[in-house]
């Protein structure tokens, strides 16, 4: 597992204050919202902000892939990498 990944799952948990779940509990393909993890649009807001903030990138909500890109921490990590700068 990549650090991202495990810096994206660590976020999560703290972002959304799921203290009862442990990065280990969040595999890289589980669904983020709706079946799997069971997150809501609440939380997709919070952890929308959260990314912003820890890794300073823009995430454009009207998008039409930015839904794709929160499908999983694996399409996270996709999108986080692509747009921090080298």
């Amino acid at each position: 597992m990549s650090n991202l990944h495990t810096e994206i799952k660590q976020l999560i948990i703290e972002s959304l204050g799921l203290e009862d779940m442990t990065a280990d509990d969040i595999t890289a393909d589980m669904t983020l919202f709706g079946e799997g993890l069971g997150l809501d649009s609440v939380d997709a807001l919070e952890l929308g902000l959260a990314i912003q903030k820890r890794f300073g990138i823009k995430i454009d909500a009207d998008a039409k892939d930015t839904r794709s890109h929160f499908a999983n921490v694996a399409s996270l990590a996709a999108f986080v990498s692509s747009h921090q700068v080298a």
